[in-house]
């Protein structure tokens, strides 16, 4: 133990696009002898650079001098990396080719880093992390909403106790509306901003100029869905172009208390700019609507009265990603065949307990036998005697045996108890039955739908998970 590894967060978005990298050490908790990320040192984080654009593609030759250029400065080698994310966000998400780029990021990086090109319940996740849960924790009886503002979506995330109680995005941006900064002339609508348009009774389009008035118009229609998202009111998202902005709903539990406020991204950095006095750039500097946004948000007694200020702002989405996209196993690993990894999009299929039916159980290895990329069932627990590991592990196999040979493809089990290495036994018999499985325990999947193992590292595994359910 006391190995030294490095964490790499990468952000991709609408308007700008950065880095962030970290050394940590893998170390062992006194009390419960779990492996942990400690003395966690950011070591670089790059300035804030355009996303490269080349028309309406995202400009891939220029990505990859970018990513290069930041790998270099951070003093980071590729197949150095243990873990951390990378993610492609809000209208850069969008572009024809942002698979293109996950892909480019994957050959950059190696296949220890989580690289998704849209995946927005895991970007308000990460931004929560990165910005607000430190805060929250602090606070454990308040409600929490941080708002993660850039160029295309903004992130909504709820927290109590720094966890992540509910997720949902809006397309509510900065850059729906692209104006040159001289001439105020519009150069683009996205579909989202040309909708809102239509509502507004604005008939303006690419090459005419648009008001200060028109301008503020927009945003205004903005602020109302903002907060009519924070305030629970579902039927203000009722006319079309309101739904039009719905990428996933965000929802409040009932009877919630009045939540405290944190702003992310970049319309977050000229919020907080704003709240501390310092003076903002004038409209359309940017080429976008961030700062009139901002302003109006700073206007609205709703969004502004319980504003709560995070240590970290502009790069929440990149630092949540390092910090937190990577857990690690627990060290009861069941891992016959290490040499099976790294593993790469696998779908979680099935959320399964020592209470569910042997239908159950028999539809989920169904749905193992079907995915040619194998498949992961979350598996949880309410006690973990050896009687009930047997028992469930027993009627795992006879699942397994029910349809006929059973695949080549991985099986991994997941587990948040400490069974993994018990488990794996009842389910291969001991290694009788001829299951490429993989248990790892200690992990929580945060209801994601796709899970990535690492490599082994002083006999602990780096787990990542996206698809995030709301």
């Amino acid at each position: 133990m006391g190995a030294q590894v490095t964490l790499l967060g990468l952000d991709f978005g609408s308007t700008t696009s950065c880095a962030v990298a970290a050394s940590a050490t893998l170390t062992r908790a006194a009390g419960s002898g779990r492996v942990e990320l400690g003395a966690l040192e950011e070591r670089y984080r790059s300035e804030m650079a355009l996303t490269p654009l080349a028309g309406d593609a995202l400009d891939l030759d220029a990505a990859a001098a970018l990513l290069d250029r930041w790998l270099a400065e951070a003093g980071v080698a590729p197949g150095a990396l243990f873990g951390g994310g990378a993610i492609i966000t809000g209208l850069a998400a969008r572009r024809s080719n942002a698979d293109a780029l996950a892909a480019l990021i994957r050959a950059r990086v190696g296949e220890a880093l989580l690289a998704v090109a849209e995946d927005p319940c895991l970007e308000s996740w990460m931004a929560f992390m990165g910005s607000a849960a430190p805060l929250s924790r602090a606070r454990p009886g308040e409600p929490l909403i941080n708002l993660d503002i850039g160029g295309g979506t903004t992130s909504l995330a709820l927290g109590l106790a720094g966890e992540v109680q509910r997720t949902g995005c809006l397309l509510v941006g900065a850059r729906h509306v692209a104006l040159d900064p001289r001439s105020r002339r519009l150069r683009a609508l996205s579909p989202e901003a040309r909708a809102a348009f239509d509502h507004l009774g604005l008939r303006r389009g690419p090459g005419e100029v648009l008001s200060q008035a028109e301008a503020e118009a927009v945003v205004a229609f903005y602020v109302e869905l903002l907060e009519a998202a924070i305030t629970g009111r579902a039927g203000a998202f009722d006319t079309p172009a309101a739904a039009r902005h719905v990428q996933v709903p965000f929802s409040l539990p009932e009877g919630l208390a009045t939540p405290a406020l944190t702003f992310s991204g970049g319309v977050g950095e000229l919020i907080y700019a704003g709240l501390a006095g310092r003076p903002l750039p004038e409209p359309a500097h940017h080429g976008d609507l961030g700062v009139d946004l901002a302003r109006a948000i700073l206007a609205s007694p709703r969004l502004s009265a319980r504003v709560a200020t995070p240590a970290s702002m502009g790069r929440a989405t990149a630092y949540g990603l390092l910090r937190h996209a990577t857990q690690l196993s627990g060290a009861t690993l069941f891992l016959p065949r290490p040499e099976r990894l790294p593993l790469r999009d696998v779908p979680i299929l099935a959320r399964i307990s020592p209470a569910s039916s042997d239908a159950e159980l028999d539809h989920a290895m169904d749905l193992f036998r079907w995915s040619t990329r194998g498949g992961c069932l979350e598996i949880a627990f309410d006690d973990v005697s050896a009687t009930t590991l047997k028992r469930l592990g027993a009627r795992l196999a006879d699942a397994l045996r029910q349809g006929g040979a059973i695949p080549e493809h991985p099986l991994v089990l997941l587990t948040a108890q400490n069974a993994g290495k018990a488990l794996g036994g009842y389910v291969t018999g001991w290694g009788a039955l001829p299951v490429d499985l993989i248990v790892i325990d200690e992990v929580q999947a945060h209801g994601a739908q796709f899970v990535q193992v690492g490599c082994l590292c002083d006999q602990v595994l780096p787990v990542s998970f996206y698809g995030m359910t709301p």
